[in-house]
């Protein structure tokens, strides 16, 4: 279905609840409970606490953030001033006149949304790697992006485009000075982009960038001379600068805002916190590393030994699973990260079938020793000497098997860990599958669909 107006409230009560969660697992009760707060760790996730905190901020003040990029001297700025009506944003013909982000708010003159618009210096100016990783987290904050070009389009431009795409954000390639370049048109202009990518580049821009996604405009037109005759027969030229024309563009962001504005600004909080968490479980997994070594030993050691003492081969299988996924519980309870029994059982499965043959290998030797220590007690019991002999031996081989998959289940589990917890019906991945599977081929967010998948 498309994205209606009740499913896009939908999907920004959803992130809210997503968000407040995450919010409440992460603060210091549910995360140390009883223990003494790490400060080391403190320190290390609090930078990305913050940026949930702000997430959820942003959907309660339902803001949509426009950020426009482009190379110097492409108008950025201008369209910026033509949006609002006046001009705010400094404009002239030196290059780079914007030197670091501004930002304004926008209210269309239909008053339904809020828009904070960014402006940000050329991604071709001095000083390159530091506006390039600030444009990189701006590009994450935005909602939309606006990239601005102008006459003919250079690799240089081209790449920037690319990179930006990786923030996995709607995108409108504005075309700006349309009054200079008369003969451009928008599918003269996806050809020249098409033509300037190859290979996997090419495939994105022809996934993610259609024609409609294009427009048009000439936000701050050159003056024109104008032919004035007085009454008096008198003639005489004067240099008059024609209005903006920027309508096109209102008319996108406006369509865009309307038929999934809400849903953007929900799946762009969830993204960022779901990027959060994955540096979060990350920096307390290497913190904590030396406490769940010891916690994985012992859940090996006490597997082996439960397992090689059991004489009841069913019982070693049941057994064996539940101290599994009491392991992954407690490494999860270590490391102060959500986990369920019913997620700790999907985690499980996914690492059995993650390991392939190995521990398939070690439930299979295990089960086939477990009924040969069965048969050996049976005869031990008659006080056959072999069979006690026999029975020991299985014992101790199934034990240390067992205890061996326990401790690559540890191992292998703490890697799954360290990609964040966001399992559960309100956490970030999942609420993010659920409104992707809800809209269809007329969304900006449909055509972003298999990017956002791969988060």
């Amino acid at each position: 279905m498309t994205v209606n107006a009740s499913s896009q409230q939908t999907h920004l009560n959803q992130a809210r609840a997503s968000l407040s969660q995450a919010l409440s697992w992460y603060g210091n009760a549910r995360r140390y409970g009883k223990s003494v707060p790490n400060s080391e760790l403190q320190a290390a996730v609090k930078e990305d606490l913050q940026t949930i905190k702000a997430a959820y901020d942003k959907l309660d003040e339902t803001v949509i953030r426009i950020a426009a990029f482009g190379l110097v001297s492409r108008g950025k700025s201008a369209v910026i001033n033509a949006l609002v009506g006046k001009k705010v944003m400094t404009t002239g013909p030196v290059n780079g006149v914007t030197r670091w982000p501004q930002t304004i708010r926008w209210t269309p003159t239909s008053g339904k949304v809020q828009i904070e618009l960014i402006d940000t210096p050329g991604l071709d100016e001095v000083e390159g790697e530091e506006r390039a990783q600030m444009s990189q987290i701006i590009a994450q904050q935005a909602d939309l992006i606006l990239f601005v070009v102008a006459g003919d389009i250079t690799r240089t431009e081209y790449q920037s485009l690319c990179e930006l795409r990786q923030a996995k954000k709607p995108l409108l390639l504005v075309f700006n000075k349309v009054d200079l370049y008369p003969e451009k048109d928008r599918q003269a202009i996806y050809q020249q982009l098409r033509q300037l990518g190859t290979g996997k580049e090419e495939e994105q821009l022809k996934q993610l960038l259609s024609p409609r996604e294009i427009v048009m405009v000439s936000a701050e037109p050159a003056p024109m001379q104008v032919r004035v005759e007085k009454p008096d027969g008198e003639i005489s030229y004067q240099q008059e600068t024609p209005p903006p024309q920027v309508e096109a563009l209102k008319e996108a962001i406006l369509d865009i805002l309307n038929r999934e504005g809400r849903s953007l600004l929900a799946l762009n909080a969830l993204l960022q916190a779901q990027q959060a968490e994955t540096h979060i479980a990350q920096a307390t997994v290497r913190l904590r590393q030396d406490d769940a070594e010891t916690l994985i030993w012992n859940y090996a050691k006490y597997k082996a030994i439960a397992v090689a003492v059991n004489p009841i081969a069913i019982f070693d299988l049941v057994g064996g699973t539940f101290a599994d996924l009491a392991l992954i519980r407690g490494l999860a309870k270590l490391y102060g990260l959500p986990m369920t029994s019913y997620e700790a059982g999907r985690l499980w499965r996914r690492i059995l079938i993650s390991s392939g043959s190995l521990l398939f290998g070690e439930i299979g030797t295990s089960a086939l020793f477990g009924l040969g220590k069965s048969t050996a007690l049976i005869g031990a019991s008659w006080g056959s000497p072999s069979a006690i002999m026999s029975y020991t031996g299985l014992a101790a081989t199934q034990g240390a098997i067992a205890g061996y998959g326990a401790y690559t289940v540890g191992q292998v589990a703490q890697e799954y860990l360290k990609q964040g917890c966001s399992w559960g019906p309100l956490g970030p991945s999942t609420v993010i599958e659920d409104i992707l599977s809800q809209v269809d081929g007329d969304t900006i967010i449909y055509r972003l669909k298999q990017e956002l998948k791969r988060t």
